[in-house]
């Protein structure tokens, strides 16, 4: 089940907080766990399973944190049974689980099992014993309140990626009624908007490349294309993520932001500081900063970046494509970071619409570096990009017919890549005019979904 089905939308979503509504505020953890169990499980209630086991081995994994053993290794209370106890090494507690979350997650993605929102639940529990190590949170002592807050379905398919100190008090206890419900269900029906009526209807232009062939592409449409599914990509995931905050919101949680306009970017350093932001966080505060961040020297810091940039590829997947998008961005974030920024960015400073274009033009060839992943067709579309690889029966025009045919969507969907969405409804979405227009977008959203059919969100296979 996603977020923008049919079954979700007029099923799932009314039935679900109907009881939650009607529970008693100190049961509505119990029905928050029951409708993720449905939500996560439709289809498929295997993978329920794996998810819990995983939940219950991190819980007893925070537990472990601060115990004592006794010498041949039983648990063991303050007087140890008149035996000297000690207790188990933090750094080895926590080495275990981390080992234990990536070596479950590699093991899930080889053997190819079907659990989707894998690779975000993974960080979150790192996320969860890391903080328990760094004492900045106690450990959870109640498994239902840490399962609550792990496999919530707002979140758990594509994030935002929380930290348990984030969410520990709105677990215990939060606000629930008719304002939050308002509040959240047009942050939701926003992000629908973004998703159904933009991505998918972008995305048609991308989707319609593969059938003609990447040799037959001009370099123009080759282009055209490429912003295309740039804008795609950011919209569906900032869809899925609008919604995600707005169904927390409807419950009573304050999930993160996860994009501030990225294409407003003067830079591709500041455009992954605005991009699943989260995500990023995520990597700076674990990976990075414990490497030694930028403390220990030029060299250092690239080595660092590096190493942040090789995880975040495999963490999307195994394929050279991968390696490719992320050794990419490695290397502009290096140039950035040690010579346009202290250089180039001098001179520019005050003409900042000057460095959009060059973000529009690197982005998205790394993202189609990120979409395709036979490397020979990676090639062949690179090359049609930059005009070195022949073309065959191209046609100059192609690119021209495309912008004719889908002229609209690409205004709608640029208009969307800038402030302007946000500050017009931040504006207006007191009025009776915005609910009336986005009770007209649900209703418009649901019937374009009953015409093309369920679209999975592209973030869902990580």
């Amino acid at each position: 089940m996603i977020f923008s089905s049919l079954i979700f939308l007029l099923y799932f979503l009314p039935a679900f907080f109907f009881l939650y509504w009607v529970f008693p505020e100190k049961y509505r953890n119990f029905a928050l766990l029951a409708g993720s169990a449905v939500f996560y499980g439709y289809g498929a209630p295997e993978r329920l399973i794996p998810i819990l086991v995983l939940t219950a081995v991190n819980f007893w994994l925070g537990l472990a944190f601060g115990r004592k053993i006794g010498p041949i290794g039983e648990e063991s209370g303050e007087n140890g049974g008149g035996k000297k106890s000690r207790h188990i090494k933090p750094k080895l507690i926590l080495s275990v689980g981390v080992a234990f979350n990536v070596g479950a997650l590699v093991y899930f993605r080889m053997r190819q099992v079907s659990l989707p929102g894998i690779s975000f639940y993974t960080f979150t529990m790192i996320a969860y014993l890391a903080d328990v190590y760094r004492k900045k949170i106690p450990r959870e002592v109640r498994l239902s309140h840490l399962t609550t807050y792990a496999v919530m379905f707002p979140k758990m398919l594509c994030g935002p990626i929380t930290r348990y100190g984030e969410l520990k008090a709105e677990v215990s206890e939060r606000k629930f009624d008719a304002n939050t419900v308002q509040e959240g269900l047009g942050l939701f029906i926003l992000g629908l908007t973004y998703k159904v009526l933009l991505a998918d209807r972008i995305g048609y232009l991308w989707n319609q490349v593969h059938t003609i062939g990447y040799e037959n592409l001009s370099t123009p449409y080759a282009w055209l294309a490429a912003v295309a599914y740039s804008m795609q990509i950011y919209l569906d995931f900032q869809g899925y993520s609008l919604m995600a905050v707005g169904l927390g919101r409807m419950l009573g949680f304050h999930l993160p932001e996860n994009f501030h306009e990225p294409y407003m970017a003067t830079g591709i350093r500041d455009f992954y500081r605005r991009w699943h932001m989260t995500l990023g966080g995520w990597f700076r505060d674990y990976v990075y900063i414990p490497l030694g961040g930028s403390r220990k020297g030029r060299l250092r810091t690239v080595v660092n970046l590096f190493a942040v940039w090789l995880l975040t590829s495999l963490w999307h997947g195994f394929g050279i494509n991968f390696l490719m998008w992320g050794g990419l961005l490695w290397l502009f974030i290096v140039w950035e970071r040690f010579w346009v920024g202290t250089k180039l960015a001098q001179k520019l400073k005050g003409l900042r619409f000057l460095v959009h274009p060059y973000v529009w033009a690197v982005i998205p060839v790394t993202w189609v570096c990120f979409a395709i992943t036979d490397p020979v067709e990676l090639y062949t579309y690179l090359g049609r990009m930059f005009g070195v690889v022949p073309g065959v029966n191209v046609k100059a025009t192609d690119w021209l017919r495309a912008i004719d045919m889908y002229r609209y969507q690409l205004i709608a969907c640029l208009v969307a890549c800038t402030p302007v969405v946000r500050i017009l409804y931040g504006k207006l979405k007191e009025t009776i005019v915005c609910k009336l227009a986005l009770a007209m977008a649900f209703w418009f959203c649901v019937w374009r979904l009953s015409l093309a059919g369920n679209n999975p969100f592209m973030y869902l296979n990580f």
